[in-house]
């Protein structure tokens, strides 16, 4: 492999060039998961190749009893509690273009109403995983689906540096 014969310092500043897009830009430290203890992910966010194709466009996570408490990641503003097809749906605009989404969860907040980060916004209800009850989490900054994990998780991958 040709790169391995690159010096250490060009090694690295491609690695960090590399990885410099991969993940959201996300303010550090801003945000923190929906759910307490941190939840397992139960499914992978895996967006299609095409906005009309199917896909994973969010993160599933739990275990999330039902009655589960949901807290916001991040502050923002409610922009829609209400159901869709036939699940409860909450959204929140934390700026910057970015907007969570969380289905299955029940909630007496109205657009309009501001939320602090880890403040409890509604409780997951059945209906969304097959085996117990989850909590899909969607982030998007526009129209574009994000993976939310990149906002509260080093997504980066592991890389190991030469000793000389």
């Amino acid at each position: 492999m040709p790169f391995l014969k690159l010096p250490a310092s060009m090694l690295l500043a491609l690695i960090i060039l590399s990885g410099s897009d991969s993940a959201p830009t996300a303010p550090q430290g801003r945000w923190s998961w929906p759910l307490s203890p941190k939840p397992g992910v139960l499914r992978m966010f895996d967006p299609p190749d095409k906005p009309w194709l199917s896909g994973h466009r969010g993160v599933d996570l739990g275990p999330a009893p039902d009655g589960g408490q949901v807290t916001a990641p991040s502050d923002g503003v409610v922009t829609f509690a209400g159901v869709v097809v036939d699940r409860p749906v909450l959204t929140i605009d934390h700026g910057e273009g970015l907007r969570s989404s969380f289905e299955p969860v029940a909630s007496e907040l109205k657009p309009g109403d501001h939320v602090a980060r880890g403040q409890p916004v509604g409780t997951v209800q059945p209906g969304h995983c097959e085996r117990g009850s989850c909590l899909h989490w969607g982030v998007r900054r526009g129209e574009e689906y994000l993976n939310p994990l990149a906002f509260v998780s080093d997504l980066r991958p592991s890389v190991l540096l030469p000793l000389d």
